[in-house]
């Protein structure tokens, strides 16, 4: 290596380390002004061994993260994580109201849990524990739901309501980064806002938080009584901390898992309902992106409010596994946990790099589509989910990949540049190596018929409008950072509206996620979705790219109460693009809140 490079590579280091050492300290942005670390705009002073920027005058790009240090791929197998079994019961015994006497952090009663009583209880504790991402790095002390990265996997069924009762067993040394308090969000179940994991319901080191989670699809107090409209069933949730102005570290240090929900046509069983992939062929992926530093330490730089972009890419919590698989259809439930990379993910064959390899998506954002939509990749967003089937059976014998192909330099968002076949990030290795078995899945090339999409022509109550913009060196909506005392605005219970989402802050996207009730996607930039497209579908993400404008229709029902609406690049989020907004018996008629 030149010598220039081992002193520019030196300087990255320092630069992190100093950055490093602020974090631990705890300090707060009014102590760093004190000490002039921060700008009057609240960004650290572009200063050399100090600051990610300091030799880009626009701030574009972040120059001094550390480089990872070197890994080997495909060398450990996919891990799948555990399903959380059920506990007989809890002591003490859930309560409607809060039982703060016995430490529970909750502040709000429940407001279903009279009508829909759990019939399954679970007990969860985030706890810190060791954890490899790779054997060529050392151990990590990372944060998990019973100490694993990701949490385990919680297996429910539509009419068949839960209780989650969640211990806080964190611990007051971070190391280095992360806040050890917690609000647990089930992203995005039809959820009561007191269970929902509001960033600003956050319980402390030994409380607990019992959450409730009804299990019944929307409309069942309302529009379709007493079950709920079956065309608004969800499959593919996953859950995260979401802590108010930590969710990008906590969740960065493993606060993440899986959710699925099953009906009576969405099974878990091949041989019946919608006859999907089930057992060990419908299996659950999380895609994250990190960075090391030169020790092989876990780094999350604090003062890079763009985004952060990683260089090792894990697949359930590993860097580059495979997976061996037997030559038949599987389904996989994709997501993107973030912290800010967009992926697009191809089936790439390295001995014949000119083929097309086709394959079906079946769901967008846990919403099956109305029909299987044939498709060669796939893009995610922070937080999207993608349900996709694929038919090994052409790759007996052979490996193929799933590949990053999509180009992106810096957390602002993607470019618009695809990457030839092999020229990408190759994520995830399927070795088409286990012997021919029975399959009873159907065939998606048969157009199956899934649900159908809920009417949208209903006349919106109001129409609002939300500009996502940079100020002041921080994300804001409409002109304002998020406020958890005081809604933005109120909707109506019951109701419908139409939210216009613009995008006026240049050079960034943003996956922008409502909580409680999916949408649909009217028009971007003035243009319905086209019949039989991924986007002619329900959403709980809507990626905002550069310039746009989103029209989206909501219907708000059942439940009351307080919700976020927030930029899913989780550091976005935590740099106060997010707002409140609430469902109340009336609502307001603002229009740009």
């Amino acid at each position: 290596m030149p010598k220039a490079s081992k002193k520019r590579l030196k300087e990255i280091e320092n630069a992190a380390k100093n950055r490093r050492e602020i974090i631990e300290a705890n300090l707060s942005r009014r102590d760093m002004m004190k000490m002039g670390l921060l700008t009057g705009a609240g960004m650290l002073v572009p200063k050399r061994g100090l600051s990610a920027r300091w030799r880009d005058p626009q701030g574009v790009v972040p120059l001094d993260n550390p480089v990872s240090p070197p890994t080997r791929p495909f060398i450990e197998p996919l891990p799948i994580m555990p399903i959380k079994q059920p506990v007989a019961s809890l002591t003490p015994a859930p309560t409607v109201n809060p039982n703060t006497a016995a430490g529970e952090g909750r502040t709000r009663p429940h407001q279903a849990f009279t009508q829909l009583p759990p019939r399954k209880l679970y007990e969860v504790h985030q706890t810190p524990a060791q954890f490899s991402f790779s054997p060529d790095l050392p151990l990590q002390t990372i944060w998990g739901f019973d100490g694993q990265f990701p949490g385990p996997t919680y297996i429910a069924r539509y009419g068949e309501p839960i209780l989650i009762r969640n211990f806080n067993g964190l611990t007051t040394n971070n190391g280095g980064f992360g806040k050890p308090s917690v609000s647990t969000h089930l992203h995005n179940g039809h959820t009561p806002s007191e269970s929902d994991g509001f960033p600003c319901d956050f319980f402390e080191i030994a409380q607990f938080y019992d959450q409730h989670y009804p299990n019944k699809q929307a409309g069942f107090n309302s529009t379709h009584p007493p079950n709920g409209d079956v065309n608004e069933s969800l499959s593919t949730l996953w859950y995260h901390d979401h802590r108010v102005d930590f969710t990008a570290q906590n969740v960065y240090k493993g606060l993440t898992g899986f959710y699925l929900l099953f009906n009576q046509f969405d099974t878990g069983d091949e041989t019946t309902g919608f006859h999907l992939p089930s057992g060990e062929f419908d299996v659950p992926l999380m895609f994250n992106d990190k960075v090391f530093d030169s020790s092989g330490q876990l780094f999350f730089d604090l003062f890079n409010t763009d985004g952060i972009l990683g260089d090792k890419f894990m697949v359930n919590g590993k860097i580059q596994p495979f997976f061996q698989v037997h030559p038949r259809r599987y389904r996989f439930r994709c997501l993107d946990a973030g912290p800010s990379r967009f992926w697009e993910l191809f089936l790439t064959d390295l001995n014949n790099l000119n083929a097309h390899n086709m394959f079906w998506e079946i769901a967008n954002d846990g919403n099956l589509l109305p029909r299987p939509v044939q498709i060669e990749s796939f893009r995610l967003g922070v937080a999207e989910r993608k349900d996709v089937i694929i038919d090994f059976t052409p790759f007996a014998g052979k490996s193929i990949y799933f590949e990053n192909r999509l180009l992106q330099t810096s957390g602002r968002g993607p470019t618009s540049t695809i990457l030839a076949p092999g020229q990408g990030n190759l994520t995830m290795r399927f070795d088409v190596a286990l012997p021919p078995v029975a399959d009873h899945s159907v065939d998606p090339a048969t157009m199956p018929q899934f649900y159908a999409l809920p009417n949208k022509t209903a006349a919106p109550r109001v129409t609002r409008t939300f500009r996502f913009e940079r100020t002041n060196g921080q994300w804001a909506i409409n002109g304002k950072f998020v406020d958890c005392d005081a809604p933005r605005f109120t909707v109506q219970r019951n109701s419908v509206e139409k939210w216009v989402l613009q995008n006026n802050s240049g050079g960034w996207q943003h996956p922008v996620h409502i909580h409680f009730e999916e949408h649909q996607i009217l028009k971007r930039n003035g243009v319905a979705p086209a019949v039989g497209s991924e986007e002619n579908s329900r959403k709980d993400v809507v990626r905002l790219q550069f310039n746009e404008q989103i029209e989206l229709f909501f219907r708000f029902r059942d439940f009351l109460g307080r919700h976020p609406m927030h930029c899913h690049n989780v550091v976005h989020e935590d740099h106060a693009m997010m707002l409140r907004w609430d469902i109340d018996i009336v609502g307001d008629n603002k229009t740009t809140p």
